[in-house]
């Protein structure tokens, strides 16, 4: 069992994010009076979640992949699950990454028009 500042020392996360998740019903610890302690359980809850925050997962699609695990399936509904949410979030970052070097390219060809705007007022007025 862990007390909530070594999960957060752990997982480099606030208190906050961790009641948070509890409030959430994503993580369940334990309490001791006032006292939250977290379990293995816990720790891999936590795991999965920040790896699908940062994958762009919402709460929501976190919780119905945590709650999948107890299916008594060894994982395969889960794991089929999770495929298909990150093959569709994959995509999506694909497709936002393509907008994203479209739009800099963009900015970048207005910076160029810019510079020779530019330079050819600076010329106009040394001549």
């Amino acid at each position: 069992m862990m007390t909530i500042r070594e999960m957060c020392d752990l997982f480099e996360v606030t208190p906050r994010t961790l009641r948070f998740y509890e409030q959430k019903e994503l993580l369940f610890p334990a309490r001791e009076g006032q006292k939250r302690l977290f379990s293995r359980r816990d720790r891999a809850r936590l795991k999965l979640i920040l790896r699908g925050k940062r994958f762009g997962f919402s709460l929501e699609e976190i919780r119905q992949l945590l709650d999948l695990y107890d299916m008594g399936d060894g994982q395969h509904t889960q794991i089929a699950r999770t495929y298909e949410i990150a093959q569709q979030r994959l995509e999506d970052l694909v497709r936002q990454r393509d907008e994203l070097n479209a739009a800099i390219d963009d900015l970048k060809e207005q910076l160029a028009w810019g510079e020779r705007m530019l330079s050819q007022g600076q010329q106009r007025k040394a001549g």
